[in-house]
C-alpha cells in the first residue's frame, strides 16, 4: 500500500490538473481543449449509444425551438425592444428570426473585431516591439502588441513580451552610452480616442489607443492618458538600471536606422482567447487596427470598421444596418443586428481559422463573464458559450448553445431598451431564453 503522504500528493496533483493550475507547466499557458479534463457538465451532451447513428443527422425542428423560447421572450424584464435570431451552426439554416433591426451591441462588437483580425492575420501571427538605433539615438517602436508588459509575467499565456527583456537585449548592443531615447507610434493613425465614446471614458474605463503601451495602459485602478510616453519613460528607467546612460526625456519621433532588439507577442490565437474571456476594451481597439493594417487600410477606427465590413461581406453574413465606430463596443452609436451576430457565430463554428473565438468565449456556469450565470439552469450549465454585451439599458448575448441531444445552434439575443429595469433581472431574463433553447430536444 502506498504511504499516506504519496496518496495525498497524487490527489493534490490531480486536483491541480483538473483545475488548470498546471497549465503553464504542461502546456506553456492554457492547454488546448484536447488536453483538458472538462468539468462535469461542460462537455457537449452525447446521445444514447443506440441512437448515435441517427441523432443529429436531420434538420432541427425550428417550430419546436420557437415554442420553447416563446414564454421566456415575453418577460417584461427584457424591455420594449428585444431581438432573437438562431441559426443552425452546421448548415446555416435560420431557425428563429424574431428581430427588431440593428441594435446597440455593446461588447458583442468584439466578436466582429476578433473575426476580422483572425481572418486577416491568421491564428499564428505575432506582433513585434523593437528598438532601432541610429548612432547614439535609440527609438522604441510600438508594434501593436496589446499585452506588452513591464516585466515578464510568470505563467501568462498572453503576456509574452516585456520591456525588461527588451532593455536587457538593448543594453548588450549599446553598452553604457550615452544615448538619447525616442518612441515611435506611427503604426496607428487617426484619433486615439473615438469621438463616439462618452465623455469620461478615457482614463476611467479605457486608455487612448496606442501601438505602444505597458499593461494595456493601466495605472493603478485607472488608465494612462498618454500610455506611449509612459512606456518610453519606463523603458528609459530599465535601460538605466542596466547601466545605459540615457540622457534627456524620451520624445515622440519616427524611427530610422538598424533594429538591434526585438520582443514578440503571444500568438494571435491566444490573444483572441484572452481578450474575449476578459472582454478587454483596450485589446479590442488594438486588434481592430491590426486588422486594418494587414488589409492595407489605415490603422484607425475608420480603417478597422472598413475591414470588419469587408470580412463579413466576404463570408456572406447579412450586414443590414451595420454601423461600427470602434472595436470594443463602448460606443452607443454602434449598430449591429442579431442576424449579423448569429450568422457570424455560425461562420465561426465552421471555420478552423477562427477556432480561438469559440475556445475563448465564456462558458455558462464555468468561466469568464458567464461564470456566475446558468449555475442554476439545469442542462444549460456548460452548454452555452457566449459573448456578453452590457451598457446602461443594453444587454446582449451572442454565441453558441448546444441543444438537448447535442446539436449546436448559433444565436444572438439583444435588448437595448431596459433603462428602467434592474440589470441583474434583465440578465436573468436573457439567460432563461437561452436555457430554454439548451433544454429543447429539437434536433432530429
Amino acid at each position: 500500500m502506498l504511504p499516506l503522504l504519496v496518496l495525498v500528493t497524487l490527489a493534490s496533483i490531480a486536483a491541480l490538473y483538473v483545475r488548470g493550475d498546471l497549465n503553464p507547466i504542461l502546456c506553456d499557458g492554457p492547454c488546448a481543449p484536447q488536453y483538458v479534463t472538462p468539468p462535469e457538465g461542460l462537455a457537449t451532451q452525447s446521445p444514447d449509444p443506440d441512437e448515435a447513428a441517427t441523432v443529429g443527422s436531420g434538420p432541427i425542428d425550428a417550430g419546436a425551438l420557437a415554442t420553447a423560447v416563446a414564454g421566456p421572450l415575453q418577460s417584461e424584464a427584457l424591455g420594449g425592444r428585444t431581438s432573437l435570431v438562431a441559426v443552425d451552426a452546421r448548415d446555416g439554416a435560420v431557425l428563429i428570426d424574431d428581430a427588431e433591426g440593428a441594435q446597440i451591441p455593446a461588447s458583442t462588437t468584439k466578436l466582429l473585431t476578433a473575426v476580422a483580425v483572425l481572418q486577416e492575420w491568421g491564428p499564428d501571427a505575432r506582433f513585434e516591439t523593437t528598438v532601432v538605433r541610429d548612432g547614439q539615438r535609440l527609438v522604441l517602436v510600438g508594434g501593436g502588441d496589446p499585452y506588452l508588459t513591464d516585466t515578464k509575467s510568470k505563467g501568462s499565456s498572453v503576456e509574452r513580451a516585456d520591456l525588461a527583456t527588451l532593455a536587457a537585449a538593448t543594453a548588450k548592443q549599446v553598452g553604457r552610452g550615452p544615448v538619447t531615447l525616442g518612441y515611435d507610434v506611427s503604426l496607428f493613425v487617426g484619433p486615439a480616442v473615438s469621438p463616439a465614446w462618452e465623455e469620461g471614458y478615457v482614463g476611467g474605463v479605457v486608455a487612448p489607443v496606442s501601438p505602444l503601451w505597458v499593461d494595456r495602459g493601466r495605472v493603478g485602478a485607472g488608465r494612462s492618458t498618454d500610455p506611449a510616453a509612459d512606456a518610453a519613460r519606463r523603458f528609459a528607467e530599465l535601460l538605466q538600471a542596466r547601466g545605459v546612460d540615457v540622457t534627456g526625456t524620451p520624445t515622440q519621433t519616427e524611427a530610422s536606422g538598424t533594429t538591434i532588439a526585438t520582443v514578440r507577442s503571444a500568438p494571435l490565437s491566444r490573444i483572441v482567447e484572452q481578450f474575449l474571456a476578459d472582454s478587454d476594451n483596450e485589446v479590442a481597439e488594438v486588434l481592430l487596427r491590426q486588422a486594418a493594417i494587414k488589409a492595407g487600410e489605415p490603422g484607425s477606427f475608420a480603417g478597422g470598421a472598413e475591414v470588419v465590413a469587408q470580412v463579413l461581406a466576404d463570408a456572406g453574413v447579412d450586414m443590414a444596418g451595420l454601423v461600427i465606430n470602434d472595436g470594443s463596443g463602448l460606443s452607443r452609436k454602434n449598430r449591429i443586428s442579431a442576424r449579423t451576430l448569429a450568422e457570424t457565430m455560425a461562420e465561426v463554428s465552421e471555420t478552423p481559422r477562427l477556432g480561438s473565438i469559440l475556445s475563448g468565449l465564456p462558458v455558462g456556469g464555468f468561466s469568464g463573464t458567464l461564470e456566475d450565470r446558468y449555475v442554476q439552469s439545469g442542462q444549460a450549465r456548460g452548454l452555452v458559450r457566449a459573448k456578453t454585451g452590457t451598457l446602461t439599458g443594453v444587454h446582449a448575448l451572442a454565441g453558441v448553445v448546444t441543444l438537448s441531444g447535442g446539436r449546436p445552434v448559433a444565436f444572438a439575443l439583444m435588448s437595448d431598451d431596459t433603462e428602467g429595469v434592474n440589470p441583474f433581472v434583465t440578465q436573468a431574463a436573457l439567460d432563461r431564453v437561452v436555457a430554454a433553447m439548451a433544454d429543447c430536444a429539437c434536433g432530429a
